[in-house]
């Protein structure tokens, strides 16, 4: 980073915690804060941890933001109230979905669409699949339709008029005589979030953008009011869910953009930082207290989704960092089901109550109890960010207790153990579902574990999973934090051609990248944002005559001929999926482009330990681990020098975060401060 710059701010606001990664630009260094989350007021809490930086925010120059305010209005539906303007017949789009159902066997579960029916409503007009206008839009109809939503209590609405990507004429004319009336700018044009083929996806994608405009819109206005009432004069940017960024006014006209941007950071950061320690391969495994997010980065790049979907029925077709979660976090609760079945999650204690330990009422037992009656995390350590001053061992024992071992007949002890062996095998299968079922061997890979909890179960995915090494980052619990510091803008544009490949006009098709890249420079100059550069993307998404799903193709400007296009699907395909199907025809569904304007690095080296001797250890503690007791050696983390080896069973400590390294294994500090976790032995 260069200097002269001054602070440069990375947020990840999560439910229990908020997390800053501060870079000084001026002095070379770096530092972390973390301070306790105020659900519900997230800007609060967000500058709760500004005011621990500096006395004002005139120093900071820039902040980056992911968050999580949109993913979770959309999961706890608290959203605004909005309405549909759509073609004639056309209205339950958004409920028919592709069919599908909450539960895959039997016809258990029912949906709920974010916008009820009675505020969907129709319009004449009809665009055919060619673009031909057939109906001319009825300005009239549109306008009473409008008046019609407003005097319902609408607070945004979105205009979704079919086959509108092949020709969004009549759809531009509508939201024009909506905007004439709206009274605020939360006014979605389906063409404009996502000009592309198949009508719910692109209905979906704009509507859950509509409802989330004045949600996120309110709460990125409301931190922007207070940051420049603390004297912030600097760029605000937000983090998108392909793990770039883009400026706040970009978030309020697109804030589908924005769900899942917190982990989203973290992997960005995981693959930085895997590729500084020589580890290209990775599988990223973000704990935190309610979930378990992985993902996969592979020859230093993270894997990208062209969509996915947020819960059932909520889908966003939107370039999308590929992240599984699953509902195994350090609050995640262990029950005993009606078949005598030990489960653990999806449902959380969250932080607050929270886990039984922490002494606020929960009276069921969580992953977390589970480490703290084991030993694996002191219960005497006060938890980062100021959340609680100890714990209590005790009140997690007697939840194990009651809840596990009794149901079970098994001692406390192997109980607890239990949870969290049942919490490991869930989290082993969320790998497995990002790299085996996807074709990765992951003993090719390392596994990187991050947040507040992944460091304690490094040694048990490693052993569960197969891969060779672990690598703990520097900072792990606010690792989120980081990847906002470290991530670059991005702008995407998707524009569907639906062409055979024999048949495609190749000028035509650099005509139209031409056009899609001057939006999204456009969109780049428009942040003012100083870069060191600027790259493209392009992408085709293909498919054999007859298929319905689409592989996406990787083609630079130069090989965009018929031949050169041919020759990358060929191999795109036989990577997914082991062979090609020659003599039959190929068609282009889609163009994508994307624009990344590269912002200045800082030099990871700056996070490493400036210590040189070994530190004294501060203490033994007794651990349980495979059914008998342990002496651990504790030690303070962030005091290990370069080189130094520690060898398990021992316990690392830090204020974002505790290490647990199992009998059999070790761990190195490598020169940029990572924690290498190896075996002592070779794997058999």
């Amino acid at each position: 980073m260069n200097a002269g710059q001054g602070l440069v701010v990375g947020v990840d606001v999560g439910g229990t915690f908020t997390d800053l990664f501060v870079l000084d630009g001026k002095g070379g260094s770096a530092r972390v804060v973390k301070v306790p989350s105020t659900r519900g007021e997230e800007a609060r809490g967000f500058m709760n941890g500004v005011a621990q930086i500096a006395d004002g925010a005139d120093d900071i120059a820039t902040i980056v933001h992911g968050t999580t305010v949109g993913t979770n209005a959309l999961l706890e539906r608290k959203v605004a109230r909005t309405g549909i303007i759509t073609s004639a017949g056309f209205r339950d789009v958004l409920e028919m979905r592709r069919r599908d159902r909450p539960q895959t066997w039997g016809l258990r579960g029912n949906y709920e669409p974010v916008v009820p029916r009675d505020l969907r409503l129709e319009v004449s007009e009809r665009v055919l699949a060619d673009g031909t206008v057939h109906t001319p839009v009825d300005l009239i109809q549109v306008e009473a339709a409008a008046r019609a939503l407003l005097d319902q209590g609408c607070e945004a609405v979105c205009v979704f008029f079919i086959n509108a990507y092949a020709n969004s004429v009549n759809e531009a004319l509508a939201v024009a005589k909506v905007r004439e009336i709206w009274p605020n700018d939360n006014v979605t044009a389906a063409s404009e979030v996502l000009p592309e083929i198949r009508e719910f996806e692109r209905c979906s994608t704009a509507v859950l953008n509509a409802v989330l405009q004045p949600v996120v819109g309110s709460y990125l206005n409301r931190l922007e009011q207070d940051l420049q009432g603390q004297g912030f004069k600097g760029e605000l940017l937000i983090v998108q869910s392909n793990g770039g960024v883009m400026s706040r006014e970009t978030a309020c006209h697109v804030p589908v953009r924005t769900a899942l941007s917190g982990p989203a950071a973290g992997v960005i950061a995981c693959a930085a930082i895997a590729r500084a320690a020589g580890f290209p391969n990775v599988v990223t495994g973000d704990m935190g207290g309610t979930s378990f997010d992985v993902s996969l980065v592979a020859d230093g790049e993270a894997s990208l989704a062209a969509q996915t979907a947020i819960d059932f029925g909520m889908v966003v077709r939107a370039p999308m960092i590929q992240i599984e979660t699953i509902g195994a976090g350090g609050g995640s609760i262990a029950s005993v089901d009606a078949g005598g079945l030990l489960q653990v999650g999806p449902e959380s204690a969250g932080s607050n109550p929270g886990p039984a330990c922490y002494g606020r009422g929960n009276t069921r037992p969580t992953v977390t109890d589970a480490n703290v009656l084991l030993g694996r995390i002191a219960a005497d350590r006060p938890l980062g960010g100021g959340l609680l001053n100890a714990m209590d061992a005790g009140l997690a024992g007697a939840a194990i207790t009651e809840h596990v071992a009794q149901p079970l007949g098994l001692d406390m002890y192997a109980a607890a153990e239990a949870v969290l062996t049942v919490a490991n095998a869930k989290m082993a299968g969320a790998i497995r579902l990002v790299s085996i079922e996807r074709g990765h061997d992951p003993r090719k890979f390392a596994y990187m574990p991050f947040g507040g909890g992944g460091a304690l179960h490094v040694c048990a995915m490693m052993n569960e999973v197969g891969t060779a090494h672990g690598i703990v980052p520097r900072f792990p619990g606010v690792t989120s934090a980081l990847g906002c510091v470290m991530a670059d803008m991005r702008h995407d544009s998707v524009q569907t051609l639906n062409v055979a490949l024999d048949a495609l006009d190749e000028d035509d098709l650099l005509n139209r990248i031409d056009e899609l890249a001057q939006g999204c420079q456009a969109r780049l100059d428009s942040a003012g944002v100083a870069f060191e550069g600027v790259c493209e993307s392009i992408e085709l998404d293909m498919l054999y005559v007859g298929q319905s799903h689409t592989v996406s193709v990787d083609v630079g400007r130069s090989a965009l001929k018929r031949t050169g296009i041919a020759a990358a699907f060929d191999r795109a395909y036989q990577a997914a999926f082991g062979r090609s199907l020659s003599g039959i025809p190929v068609r282009i569904l889609n163009l994508r482009y994307a624009r990344i304007g590269r912002r200045p690095k800082f030099d990871l080296a700056l996070l490493a330990p400036t210590a040189r001797d070994m530190p004294a250890a501060l203490g033994v503690q007794a651990v349980y681990h495979a059914g008998r007791w342990h002496d651990a050696v504790r030690y303070a983390r962030l005091d290990l020098p370069v080189g130094a080896r520690v060898d398990g069973p021992a316990i690392l400590e830090q204020a974002d975060t505790t290490i647990w390294i199992e009998p059999g294994f070790f761990g190195s500090v490598d020169a940029l401060g990572n924690l290498l976790v190896s075996r002592s032995t070779p794997q058999e």
